[in-house]
Formats: C-alpha cells, structure tokens, sequence
C-alpha cells in the first residue's frame, strides 16, 4: 500500500468550524504525473519505443478462428457486463472469434490468477483481461504470453512486458482533469471532499487519483481532499462507506468522488438516504443507467465515463490484430470495426478517445 500526505492538505483545521487531523492521504500509485493545462490547451504526448510483451513462438493464426476467453476485474455488475456485450459484438461481426467471457464474482485477484491459470493450460489462442492488481497478475500474464497466447488488457492495466497491447479507455490525466473540473464546478474552488475507490492496488483507479492530486494542487489548490477510502467495487460497502463518511465530517464535506461505477451511485443512494441532496455534490466515473434515477431526482448532476461496450468491442479488434500480425511493434495506429482508426499512444496502448460526461439531458440515450 502507497500512502503518501500532501503538504496541500495538512492544515484540514481550515475547515469551517471543525479542526482535523491531517489524515493519510492514499489511494495513489508512486509513478510519476503530467498534469494537463488548467485551460482546454491540449496536452503533448511524447512517441515512445513499443515496451510490451511478445506471445513466444505463437503460430501462424492469420485469418483463423480464434478461441479466446475475456477474463474482467468480476462478473455480475453492469460495466463488465457492457464490455463483454461489445467483445461478444466484435466477435460476431468479425465472424472469426469464439470468445467467451469468465471472471471472478468478486474483485479479488488471487481468483483471476486462478482463472487465466486454468486457460492457459487448457488451451486457448487469446487472452482478455482486466487487471484486479498491476503487479500480483503480471506473472500468470506472462506464462500466458510464454505458452504463445497472445494477450490484450483493458480497462486496468498490468505491467506492459506481460500483456503486447492495453485498450486504454481514456488518458489518466484526461480522466482526472474531468473528475476535478466539474467537482470544483459543483462545490467551489475551496470545497473539502472525499473518495470511494475500490483498493489502494487497483491499477487505473490508482493512476487517476494520482493524476487528480497532481492536477488539483495545479490548478485547484485550495480544495481540499479530506481522505480516499477502499470499498471493493461492492455495493453495500460503497454504501457505507459514503455514509461513514458523511458522519464523520457533518456539513465541511462538499463533495464526493466516486471512482467506480459500483461506488458513484452507491454514494449518490447514501447522501439520497441521509437528506443531504443539494449540499454534498457527487461527481465519479459511472454507467449512466446506474445514474439515471439520481439524475431525474436533481442529487446527481453529472458522472464522466466512456462507452464500455465500445471499450470491449475494441479490446477484442485488438486481439485480432494482434493474432494476425496486423498490430505489431512500430505500429502507429489499428483498425477497430465501427469505431475506425485508433491511436498507439505510451508505446503500448491504444486509446478508446476521451472521457464522456453523462447528465440528465444525455443520459437516456445510451443504454447500459
């Protein structure tokens, strides 16, 4: 675990009418940040050599039938069932890809390793896969990559040498620079406010809370984080969580970041369920159906996403391309179906596009 304090935030005693100690501030990893610009001015991206991994010896799979299997974070919640809907789609409409989706009903990681375990020695030509933990998946990932399986992550990221490519669904700091902005839109340039994650360990939700810190001590510097707090990507704990933390800091706490699709609407159900509509804003990354009643009660203005479905469907493209050759080291860009060219960015991603703000207005046109 990765705790760190932020000299920004040790004076919690400013805090109107209740002093603080400074708290722990966790939930981010230690690699370095690149906060985007406080404005809309886009932000560089530097060429980077190709660093992922290499299917030793794989065959010849051009053209042939792939027996892939997409193993997420866990089944059973509504965006992992959104990203297999649009693997299942690409491979339909690819006609070329058997793939069936198989993850662990709850994000624990021993249980993933388990399964990509069973998969890699049973036998298959692909594999998919959304890392519950960075570091503790990379070595089953490469006995994968050894035995000649090609191997593509999504939606949370492991080391680059065990996978070849990653479909990154947004840039981090893209996704920080949202969350922050329209959190500071809601609750104000001093606004205190909290966070839900899901662990201190999981990759991309690590990734965005550091971009966030690094963008909001930019470009925000006088909010004030109050503390980052696990909740499994389980409901009930989400739930309690979020209330918990309404307990604990009565009317200083203004807001609070949801960052997964499980905790957002968990968050908005607790300040729903304590009356607190209209004085703690929640702002966090979420499936729009999930968000849809907050949004016509008037608790919830806005959550930032992508399309799952679309980042499943170019996951899966991603693997064909990879199978056949067509997306190799060098490459600039690859094709995925419907959703046309996309860029190689950080030597071995791909990514989706930028982030997506859902609301009250948008929301019932998309339907997952």
């Amino acid at each position: 675990m990765l705790i760190k304090v932020l000299p920004t935030f040790l004076s919690l005693s400013l805090l109107t009418g209740v002093s603080y100690a400074a708290p722990a501030w966790t939930g981010a990893d230690d690699q370095p940040t690149n906060p985007l610009a406080c404005d809309a001015s886009p932000a560089d991206v530097a060429s980077k050599p190709y660093d992922g991994g290499a299917a030793v010896d794989a065959p010849n799979r051009k053209g042939k039938t792939l027996k892939a299997v997409d193993i997420p974070k866990l089944v059973g919640i509504g965006y992992f069932t959104a990203t297999s809907k649009g693997i299942a789609e690409a491979a339909k409409e690819m006609g070329t890809m058997d793939v069936k989706t198989d993850g662990p009903t709850k994000a624990n990681i021993d249980d993933q390793i388990t399964l990509i375990d069973n998969y890699t020695t049973s036998g298959v030509d692909g594999i998919l896969y959304a890392a519950n933990d960075p570091v503790a998946i990379a070595p089953i990932l490469k006995k994968a990559l050894a035995a000649g399986i090609n191997v593509v992550g999504y939606d949370a990221n492991s080391s680059p040498d065990s996978r070849q490519w990653f479909v990154n669904q947004a840039e981090f700091n893209g996704v920080a620079k949202s969350l922050i902005d329209t959190l500071s839109k809601e609750i104000g340039e001093d606004g205190a406010f909290a966070i839900v994650t899901s662990t201190f360990t999981t990759p991309n939700q690590a990734r965005w809370i550091a971009e966030m810190s690094a963008y909001q001590a930019k470009c925000h510097p006088k909010m004030k984080w109050l503390e980052t707090v696990e909740a499994q990507e389980d409901n009930i704990l989400s739930f309690n969580q979020a209330k918990t933390l309404i307990n604990k800091y009565g009317p200083d706490l203004k807001g609070i970041v949801g960052m997964t699709s499980v905790a957002t609407p968990a968050a908005a159900d607790a300040i729903t369920q304590s009356g607190k509509c209209g004085s703690i804003s929640v702002v966090g990354l979420a499936t729009p159906n999930a968000m849809k009643p907050y949004f016509a009660s008037g608790c919830v203005k806005s959550a930032i996403l992508w399309n799952p479905v679309d980042l499943g469907y170019a996951a899966a493209y991603v693997l064909r391309a990879t199978a056949d050759g067509d997306l190799k080291p060098g490459s600039k860009s690859v094709k995925a179906g419907k959703l046309g060219e996309l860029k190689v960015i950080n030597g071995s991603e791909i990514l989706l596009g930028a982030p997506f703000v859902f609301n009250k207005e948008n929301a019932s046109s998309f339907d997952f």
